[in-house]
């Protein structure tokens, strides 16, 4: 490796965004936090009647006790930690290699499509295991899912390789690449509003970029809702497959899903839990890209580092 491909991929630069992206999205999933156990409950149980996120919040902690509402949280928390990690440094980087005078929004897309690819094959096993604690203990409607006896994170990834196999760690890998087109179009959108914000050297202020973190992350969220669902239900581990491995049995695994809960519940079936689900990621979202956006200008300024990572 060149000496300088190896400033571009340690760069200090660099490192303070990733930093900054992990710690904004800690922080923004930490306030959210029910809102995704309301809709990861809609996701997996299919018994579970589609209402209002503030009904099912309300039946959970009537059910299970207030404190369930962040049930999970540990595990989730260190998964998104990591994966924001990987995602915003490998964003970044190919940010530095891919310079040019002009950014485009394609230019945005393809970065966000490698850095969601790299981080989908990096921290799915951290995800498959953090959504197993998430449902541990939860009072399921549908009879057919079984309760897990999880210990912690260290003892899910060990009783899962024991029992299921090493490849059960990346189950819900096939969605979640395709799902890489959520996190590039949130990117692509995102960047494209910042800089027509930013135009004439106008500083942005912090409701513009909760307001631009918020319409970037809807439209990503909207277009790839299904295979979200899809991923979660792969990755709970209690799908009854056909049996086939490979790429053609997961491919196989998510047109099934798709297939049979159109069958069951129509397609609005496969939307089920979307309005949680756009409550708790958009607000989470638009948070994070604050709290980014405002550690990375307040560690450059802090450490007089003028160069900046262009938009």
């Amino acid at each position: 490796m060149s000496d300088s491909s190896s400033a571009v991929l340690l760069s200090y630069e660099t490192l303070v965004h990733a930093v900054a992206g992990a710690m904004g999205s800690v922080t923004a999933m930490t306030v959210f936090f029910p809102l995704d156990t309301a809709r990861i409950r809609l996701q997996v149980d299919e018994n579970r009647k589609s209402q209002s996120t503030p009904i099912i919040l309300a039946e959970i902690a009537k059910e299970e006790g207030v404190l369930s509402l962040y049930r999970g949280w540990f595990p989730v928390i260190s998964s998104l930690c990591c994966s924001n990690f990987v995602y915003f440094y490998t964003f970044n980087t190919l940010k530095r290699v891919m310079v040019s005078d002009r950014s485009k929004p394609a230019k945005d897309l393809l970065m966000g499509f490698i850095s969601g690819a790299v981080n989908v094959l990096l921290t799915t096993p951290m995800w498959v295991v953090n959504t197993r604690l998430k449902l541990q203990g939860a009072k399921f409607r549908n009879e057919e899912l079984h309760q897990t006896h999880y210990k912690g994170i260290f003892d899910a990834f060990s009783q899962i390789i024991a029992s299921e196999g090493v490849g059960t760690l990346w189950n819900g890998t096939l969605p979640s690449l395709v799902l890489v087109f959520n996190p590039a179009v949130q990117f692509m959108f995102y960047e494209a509003m910042k800089r027509r914000a930013a135009r004439g050297g106008r500083k942005i202020s912090s409701f513009e970029i909760f307001l631009i973190g918020a319409i970037a992350k809807a439209i990503a969220t909207s277009a790839t809702y299904p295979l979200q669902t899809v991923q979660a239900i792969l990755r709970f581990g209690q799908y009854k497959s056909d049996g086939k491995g490979g790429l053609v049995g997961s491919l196989g695994n998510v047109v099934s899903l798709l297939m049979d809960r159109i069958k069951r519940h129509g397609l609005l079936g496969l939307y089920k839990g979307l309005e949680a689900k756009l409550l708790q990621t958009v607000l989470t979202a638009a948070l994070m890209f604050v709290v980014y956006e405002k550690i990375t200008a307040a560690t450059f300024k802090l450490m007089g580092l003028q160069k900046k990572l262009k938009h």
